[in-house]
């Protein structure tokens, strides 16, 4: 199995912080999402994924995608990958690695993907 793409807390902070652009999706439940977003992010359940296929196809940048530690933004990740869609990068260690590094949370979580 091919490896994904992923990410640092750390390097993708410091990437944001130098205005690189991405999109930023949250792929936990609506009720997880109540407890803030990382900034600027996008929610879209995971089980949704399927669904929205043309979303992901159609972006023109790079999408990181994240949940609580990691492991379902790999999976959502993996799943992608299969689908042939290639610009998607997992945030290692998800939302509670972000907060835990003292970045900054959104308690209004942003738009859901159309």
């Amino acid at each position: 199995m091919p490896d994904i793409k992923e990410i640092s807390v750390t390097e993708f902070s410091e990437l944001l912080k130098a205005n690189h652009q991405f999109e930023i999706i949250d792929i936990r439940t609506p009720a997880e999402v109540e407890r803030g977003v990382i900034p600027d992010a996008m929610t879209l359940p995971m089980h949704l994924i399927p669904l929205k296929l043309n979303f992901f196809i159609a972006a023109e940048k790079q999408i990181v995608i994240y949940c609580r530690t990691g492991s379902r933004a790999a999976q959502a990740c993996r799943f992608l990958n299969q689908q042939g869609i290639h610009n998607v990068i997992n945030l290692r260690g998800g939302i509670v690695k972000w907060s835990g590094s003292g970045l900054p949370l959104a308690m209004e979580p942003g738009p859901t993907i159309p």
